[in-house]
Protein backbone atom coordinates (compact mmCIF):
# COMPACT_ATOMS: atom_id res chain seq x y z
CA UNK A 1 0.00 0.00 0.00
CA UNK A 2 2.79 2.44 0.90
CA UNK A 3 4.41 1.79 -2.48
CA UNK A 4 1.16 2.57 -4.31
CA UNK A 5 0.69 5.78 -2.33
CA UNK A 6 4.26 6.85 -3.07
CA UNK A 7 3.74 6.18 -6.77
CA UNK A 8 0.53 8.21 -6.79
CA UNK A 9 2.27 11.09 -5.04
CA UNK A 10 4.80 11.20 -7.87
CA UNK A 11 2.14 11.42 -10.59
CA UNK A 12 2.49 14.79 -12.24
CA UNK A 13 -0.71 16.79 -11.87
CA UNK A 14 -1.68 19.27 -14.58
CA UNK A 15 -0.70 22.89 -13.97
CA UNK A 16 -4.09 24.61 -14.11
CA UNK A 17 -3.80 28.19 -15.39
CA UNK A 18 -7.56 28.88 -15.65
CA UNK A 19 -10.46 27.41 -13.69
CA UNK A 20 -14.09 28.34 -14.38
CA UNK A 21 -16.96 27.17 -12.17
CA UNK A 22 -20.76 27.61 -12.30
CA UNK A 23 -20.45 30.59 -14.64
CA UNK A 24 -23.58 32.62 -15.38
CA UNK A 25 -24.15 35.67 -17.54
CA UNK A 26 -27.45 37.54 -17.82
CA UNK A 27 -28.10 40.43 -20.18
CA UNK A 28 -31.13 42.71 -20.06
CA UNK A 29 -32.92 42.89 -23.40
CA UNK A 30 -36.07 44.98 -23.76
CA UNK A 31 -36.41 45.03 -19.98
CA UNK A 32 -36.31 41.24 -19.80
CA UNK A 33 -33.42 39.05 -18.58
CA UNK A 34 -31.61 37.05 -21.25
CA UNK A 35 -29.82 34.08 -19.68
CA UNK A 36 -26.85 33.42 -21.99
CA UNK A 37 -24.65 31.38 -19.65
CA UNK A 38 -26.40 29.32 -16.99
CA UNK A 39 -23.70 27.23 -15.33
CA UNK A 40 -20.99 24.67 -15.82
CA UNK A 41 -17.28 25.26 -16.23
CA UNK A 42 -13.90 23.85 -17.18
CA UNK A 43 -10.19 23.85 -16.35
CA UNK A 44 -7.43 24.87 -18.74
CA UNK A 45 -3.95 23.49 -18.12
CA UNK A 46 -0.61 24.94 -19.12
CA UNK A 47 0.39 23.61 -22.52
CA UNK A 48 -3.16 22.51 -23.32
CA UNK A 49 -5.15 23.52 -26.41
CA UNK A 50 -8.93 23.44 -26.04
CA UNK A 51 -11.54 24.08 -28.74
CA UNK A 52 -14.90 25.63 -27.89
CA UNK A 53 -17.56 24.47 -30.35
CA UNK A 54 -21.31 24.88 -30.71
CA UNK A 55 -23.98 26.67 -32.73
CA UNK A 56 -23.99 30.43 -33.30
CA UNK A 57 -25.66 32.33 -30.47
CA UNK A 58 -24.95 29.67 -27.85
CA UNK A 59 -22.74 31.98 -25.78
CA UNK A 60 -19.23 31.01 -26.89
CA UNK A 61 -18.06 34.58 -27.49
CA UNK A 62 -19.72 35.70 -24.24
CA UNK A 63 -17.79 33.05 -22.34
CA UNK A 64 -14.55 34.12 -24.05
CA UNK A 65 -15.22 37.76 -23.11
CA UNK A 66 -15.75 36.76 -19.47
CA UNK A 67 -12.67 34.55 -19.12
CA UNK A 68 -10.65 37.17 -21.03
CA UNK A 69 -11.65 39.75 -18.39
CA UNK A 70 -13.32 42.00 -20.97
CA UNK A 71 -16.67 41.46 -19.24
CA UNK A 72 -17.75 40.23 -15.81
CA UNK A 73 -19.92 37.16 -15.24
CA UNK A 74 -23.19 37.69 -13.40
CA UNK A 75 -22.28 34.82 -11.07
CA UNK A 76 -19.73 32.05 -10.73
CA UNK A 77 -15.97 32.05 -10.36
CA UNK A 78 -12.99 32.51 -12.68
CA UNK A 79 -9.52 31.78 -11.37
CA UNK A 80 -6.35 32.57 -13.31
CA UNK A 81 -3.20 31.15 -11.71
CA UNK A 82 -5.41 30.48 -8.66
CA UNK A 83 -6.30 34.17 -8.38
CA UNK A 84 -10.06 34.94 -8.16
CA UNK A 85 -10.18 37.45 -11.00
CA UNK A 86 -14.00 37.69 -10.83
CA UNK A 87 -13.58 39.48 -7.48
CA UNK A 88 -10.87 41.91 -8.59
CA UNK A 89 -11.15 45.62 -9.26
CA UNK A 90 -11.12 46.79 -12.87
CA UNK A 91 -7.53 48.02 -12.51
CA UNK A 92 -6.43 44.62 -11.19
CA UNK A 93 -8.28 42.84 -13.98
CA UNK A 94 -6.63 45.08 -16.57
CA UNK A 95 -3.21 44.22 -15.16
CA UNK A 96 -3.94 40.47 -15.34
CA UNK A 97 -5.31 40.84 -18.88
CA UNK A 98 -2.25 42.74 -20.11
CA UNK A 99 0.27 40.37 -18.60
CA UNK A 100 -1.28 36.92 -18.75
CA UNK A 101 -3.70 36.89 -21.71
CA UNK A 102 -3.21 37.33 -25.45
CA UNK A 103 -6.16 37.75 -27.81
CA UNK A 104 -6.57 36.74 -31.45
CA UNK A 105 -9.83 37.83 -33.08
CA UNK A 106 -11.66 36.69 -36.23
CA UNK A 107 -10.72 39.94 -37.89
CA UNK A 108 -7.20 41.08 -37.18
CA UNK A 109 -8.25 44.36 -35.46
CA UNK A 110 -4.95 45.99 -36.39
CA UNK A 111 -4.77 49.79 -36.17
CA UNK A 112 -4.98 51.00 -39.76
CA UNK A 113 -2.72 54.05 -39.33
CA UNK A 114 0.17 52.14 -37.76
CA UNK A 115 2.67 49.77 -39.34
CA UNK A 116 2.89 46.08 -38.53
CA UNK A 117 5.79 46.57 -36.13
CA UNK A 118 4.01 49.47 -34.41
CA UNK A 119 0.86 47.37 -33.96
CA UNK A 120 2.88 44.62 -32.30
CA UNK A 121 4.67 47.17 -30.11
CA UNK A 122 1.42 48.64 -28.74
CA UNK A 123 0.73 46.10 -25.96
CA UNK A 124 4.33 46.35 -24.77
CA UNK A 125 4.29 50.13 -24.71
CA UNK A 126 1.04 50.02 -22.73
CA UNK A 127 2.90 47.85 -20.20
CA UNK A 128 5.65 50.42 -19.81
CA UNK A 129 8.33 48.68 -21.86
CA UNK A 130 10.84 51.08 -23.39
CA UNK A 131 10.28 51.84 -27.08
CA UNK A 132 13.65 50.46 -28.23
CA UNK A 133 13.12 47.18 -26.38
CA UNK A 134 9.52 46.93 -27.62
CA UNK A 135 10.60 47.45 -31.23
CA UNK A 136 13.32 44.79 -30.99
CA UNK A 137 10.89 42.24 -29.54
CA UNK A 138 8.19 43.17 -32.08
CA UNK A 139 10.59 42.55 -34.97
CA UNK A 140 11.58 39.22 -33.43
CA UNK A 141 7.91 38.21 -33.17
CA UNK A 142 7.19 39.28 -36.76
CA UNK A 143 10.15 37.16 -37.83
CA UNK A 144 8.72 34.21 -35.88
CA UNK A 145 5.40 34.47 -37.73
CA UNK A 146 7.13 35.01 -41.10
CA UNK A 147 6.05 38.60 -41.80
CA UNK A 148 9.18 40.52 -40.82
CA UNK A 149 9.40 41.70 -44.43
CA UNK A 150 6.10 43.55 -43.83
CA UNK A 151 7.26 45.27 -40.63
CA UNK A 152 7.03 48.81 -42.07
CA UNK A 153 3.82 48.22 -44.02
CA UNK A 154 0.38 49.42 -43.00
CA UNK A 155 -2.34 46.75 -42.58
CA UNK A 156 -4.03 47.92 -45.80
CA UNK A 157 -0.84 47.08 -47.70
CA UNK A 158 -0.81 43.48 -46.47
CA UNK A 159 -2.75 40.35 -47.46
CA UNK A 160 -5.39 38.89 -45.13
CA UNK A 161 -3.04 36.10 -44.10
CA UNK A 162 -0.23 38.56 -43.36
CA UNK A 163 -2.56 40.73 -41.31
CA UNK A 164 -3.69 37.76 -39.23
CA UNK A 165 -0.11 36.59 -38.71
CA UNK A 166 0.70 40.09 -37.47
CA UNK A 167 -2.29 39.81 -35.12
CA UNK A 168 -0.84 36.57 -33.76
CA UNK A 169 2.49 38.34 -33.15
CA UNK A 170 0.64 41.11 -31.31
CA UNK A 171 -1.14 38.54 -29.11
CA UNK A 172 2.28 37.19 -28.09
CA UNK A 173 3.79 40.62 -27.38
CA UNK A 174 3.71 40.43 -23.58
CA UNK A 175 4.57 36.71 -23.42
CA UNK A 176 1.13 35.64 -22.11
CA UNK A 177 0.37 32.37 -20.37
CA UNK A 178 -3.02 32.05 -22.08
CA UNK A 179 -4.09 32.66 -25.68
CA UNK A 180 -7.80 33.26 -26.31
CA UNK A 181 -8.84 33.10 -29.95
CA UNK A 182 -12.32 33.82 -31.35
CA UNK A 183 -12.63 32.22 -34.81
CA UNK A 184 -8.96 33.13 -35.48
CA UNK A 185 -9.11 32.01 -39.14
CA UNK A 186 -12.79 32.72 -39.81
CA UNK A 187 -12.13 35.64 -42.16
CA UNK A 188 -9.53 33.81 -44.28
CA UNK A 189 -9.76 31.52 -47.29
CA UNK A 190 -9.01 27.83 -46.61
CA UNK A 191 -5.37 27.99 -47.75
CA UNK A 192 -4.47 31.03 -45.63
CA UNK A 193 -6.61 29.72 -42.74
CA UNK A 194 -4.66 26.47 -42.59
CA UNK A 195 -1.32 28.27 -42.61
CA UNK A 196 -2.29 30.74 -39.88
CA UNK A 197 -3.75 27.99 -37.68
CA UNK A 198 -0.64 25.83 -38.11
CA UNK A 199 1.45 28.80 -37.05
CA UNK A 200 -0.73 29.51 -34.02
CA UNK A 201 -0.62 25.90 -32.83
CA UNK A 202 3.14 25.70 -33.29
CA UNK A 203 3.81 28.91 -31.38
CA UNK A 204 1.48 27.94 -28.51
CA UNK A 205 2.96 24.45 -28.17
CA UNK A 206 6.57 25.64 -28.50
CA UNK A 207 6.09 28.19 -25.71
CA UNK A 208 4.01 25.83 -23.52
CA UNK A 209 1.12 28.29 -23.39
CA UNK A 210 -2.52 27.35 -22.89
CA UNK A 211 -5.02 28.16 -25.63
CA UNK A 212 -8.81 28.28 -25.72
CA UNK A 213 -10.21 28.92 -29.18
CA UNK A 214 -13.71 29.25 -30.62
CA UNK A 215 -14.36 27.65 -33.99
CA UNK A 216 -17.15 26.37 -36.21
CA UNK A 217 -14.62 24.37 -38.23
CA UNK A 218 -14.66 20.82 -36.89
CA UNK A 219 -11.42 20.05 -38.76
CA UNK A 220 -9.67 22.71 -36.66
CA UNK A 221 -11.46 21.58 -33.49
CA UNK A 222 -10.21 18.04 -34.09
CA UNK A 223 -6.63 19.28 -33.75
CA UNK A 224 -7.23 20.47 -30.18
CA UNK A 225 -6.37 18.32 -27.16
CA UNK A 226 -10.05 18.32 -26.22
CA UNK A 227 -13.29 20.26 -26.68
CA UNK A 228 -15.88 22.13 -24.63
CA UNK A 229 -19.31 23.25 -25.76
CA UNK A 230 -22.28 25.22 -24.45
CA UNK A 231 -25.66 23.47 -24.39
CA UNK A 232 -28.73 25.40 -23.16
CA UNK A 233 -26.35 27.90 -21.58
CA UNK A 234 -24.36 25.30 -19.65
CA UNK A 235 -20.63 24.94 -20.32
CA UNK A 236 -19.85 21.27 -20.83
CA UNK A 237 -16.56 19.38 -21.10
CA UNK A 238 -16.49 16.84 -23.96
Amino acid sequence: MAGILNSLSRVKRPDIVMSVRDIKKIFMEGGQPLHVLTGGGFDLARGEIVAMVGPSGSGKSTLLQCVGLLDKPTAGSILIDSQPVHQMTEAERTNIRRNKIGFVYQRHNLLADFTAVENVMMPMLANGIAEEEAEARALKLLRAVDVEHRALHLPGEMSGGEQQRTAVARALANNPEIILADEPTGSLDPVHASGVFDLLLNVVRKNKMAMLFVTHDMNLAARADRKITIVNGVVNKL
